[in-house]
């Protein structure tokens, strides 16, 4: 569905300075959009190991491209594995970062582009200080989410496959079924593999708002003055969420011991 496509983003390279920064310019606005990630942001934030800690504490955002959650937070360290676009240059499977010196560790979208996830995680484990947070925002495996980032979307999603994957583009080599398969599918491997880690919380988060936004690759089809409703609307349906929603919020800490 090519004229679905967002025509800003075609024919720049994914993860260039430029590739992001209309990545930015598309989610200020589209006030759908711009709803899903200040509600993404403001949840990453959401935590007593980041309310809570000292003036001192430094926080990190893997994978941050043309994130906006510094402007939520400006302790928060931005990187990517792409020059240009953040403060740091960072590979999530070693982290350049002493032992205990972070108090949390923040990805949107970003887990599921880690093509050695076990390494990651005990890279998470070393450098959080005792009580740290990962926080992440991540694809869902609903019903839904499955027929449609398997179907609509140039990323793969994969449910059948392990922790790892080959990797030569780490903007469209990944598997965006990861979440569900370390948190949900794998949960007692991940219990048994990383004992220092615990999932508190796994939280699925409006859809509705995102799916008709277009997200940041397709054309938005809706009209800003129709977004309130379709915002209450979705609200009014979130029963439905264990169906239909596209993303969700994980929260894992590492013990406090």
């Amino acid at each position: 569905m090519s004229f679905l496509s967002e025509p800003r983003i075609s024919g720049l390279t994914p993860g260039s300075p430029e590739f992001f920064r209309v990545q930015n310019e598309l989610i200020a606005a589209r006030p759908a959009l711009h709803y899903c990630y200040d509600l993404w942001y403001r949840t990453l934030l959401d935590d007593p190991a980041v309310t809570g800690a000292p003036p001192d504490a430094r926080f990190l955002e893997l994978g941050s491209g043309g994130s906006g959650l510094k402007r939520y937070d400006p302790r928060v360290i931005t990187s990517d594995v792409s020059p240009g676009a953040s403060d740091l240059v960072v590979d999530a499977r070693a982290l350049p970062f002493p032992d205990a010196s972070l108090h949390a560790l923040f990805l949107t979208h970003v887990f599921h582009h880690i093509p050695d996830v076990g390494l990651f995680l005990r890279e998470a484990e070393r450098v959080l200080v005792p009580g740290g947070l990962l926080a992440m925002i991540e694809v869902a495996a609903t019903p839904f989410a499955r027929f449609f980032f398997s179907r609509f979307h140039p990323e793969p999603f994969l449910p059948e496959l392990g922790w790892t994957f080959s990797q030569s583009d780490s903007m469209m080599d990944s598997n965006q079924a990861l979440s569900w398969i370390v948190f949900e599918r794998d949960l007692e491997r991940f219990r048994r593999e990383h004992p220092g880690l615990a999932l508190e919380e796994k939280r699925l988060l409006p859809w509705l708002p995102y799916l008709l936004s277009g997200g940041v690759t397709r054309r938005n089809i809706l009209p800003g003055p129709v977004v309130p409703a379709i915002i209450a609307a979705d609200r009014g349906l979130s029963s439905l969420y264990p169906f239909f929603s596209l993303h969700w919020f994980l929260r894992v800490r590492k013990s406090a011991a």
